[in-house]
């Protein structure tokens, strides 16, 4: 791929604000066609206008997805099937910090958001995606998957257990980096690559459950959303990383995972019960 992206279309989770928002934009620039799947469609549509009046390209397009919901995941995924559109490049870029709670099939929230939802839309979405040959998948991963020091599968499937929600957070980034891994094994030989990344920590909407005071000192010292787009960019379009997959990256450059997130064993455990659930 190169930065001209005419004849391209990108599907995107969570496009309509922060990174994402800030992803689709730069994308829209290059030409490439852009379906925005994002949960509120009051609050897409607006951005999608924006992104239209500031690019001039026209090619921009929502569908609803609530990656808390694997029936909402299910239905948006055979709705994209249905209309007959390409996925050139998949971005698995929505995500949640600092929430607490269970998703509508009783997984820890974090991980059902953030890994879960994004598992079963790939999965679904993956023979239109080998349709395309050359084509990309990206997870929008986080640096704080180095903090995870263990993967509590019990936890799992229970409520948010810790006071601020950040240790679930970076399970589930983990799981992110896993993720990209574990598919890059399955897709040796089709043309797709996988990649993982670390955005920057950004100033987002992913940190909108933290408590006001504490998000807003928290922001200061983060960069924008422009800044964080820069790796999920270079990840889309560069064109020397086309014969790299299922690998980590920060700050538009390749970077070495954390010692979980290389073991290939717990990648395929991972991937063994991410499927048992989503079945």
């Amino acid at each position: 791929m190169s930065k001209d992206l005419h004849g391209k279309t990108v599907l995107i989770t969570g496009a309509n604000t922060g990174i994402g928002r800030a992803t689709a934009y730069d994308l829209a620039l290059r030409g490439a066609e852009i379906v925005m799947a994002c949960r509120s469609e009051e609050k897409t549509l607006p951005v999608i206008e924006a992104i239209k009046n500031g690019t001039g390209n026209a090619k921009i397009f929502f569908e609803a997805l609530d990656l808390s919901s694997l029936a909402s995941v299910r239905e948006t995924a055979t709705r994209y099937l249905a209309s007959g559109r390409p996925i050139h490049v998949l971005i698995n870029n929505a995500g949640l910090a600092g929430s607490k709670g269970q998703t509508k099939e009783g997984f820890e929230l974090a991980f059902g958001v953030n890994h879960l939802g994004h598992f079963l839309w790939t999965n679904l979405l993956l023979d239109r995606i080998k349709e395309s040959g050359d084509a990309r998948i990206i997870n929008v991963a986080s640096m704080a998957h180095y903090k995870a020091k263990v993967i509590d599968w019990n936890a799992l499937t229970k409520p948010s257990k810790s006071k601020t929600g950040l240790p679930e957070y970076e399970v589930s980034k983990l799981a992110n980096v896993l993720h990209a891994k574990a598919l890059a094994k399955r897709l040796e030989g089709t043309g797709i690559t996988t990649y993982s990344l670390h955005p920057g920590v950004v100033a987002s909407d992913v940190w909108r459950s933290v408590p006001a005071p504490i998000r807003w000192v928290i922001k200061k010292f983060m960069i924008s959303a422009e800044d964080g787009a820069a790796t999920t960019l270079h990840c889309v379009s560069h064109a020397n990383i086309a014969g790299e997959t299922g690998l980590y990256y920060d700050k538009c450059m390749k970077k070495k995972p954390s010692k979980l997130a290389l073991d290939e064993t717990l990648a395929e455990q991972l991937w063994q019960r991410s499927e048992a659930w989503t079945n």
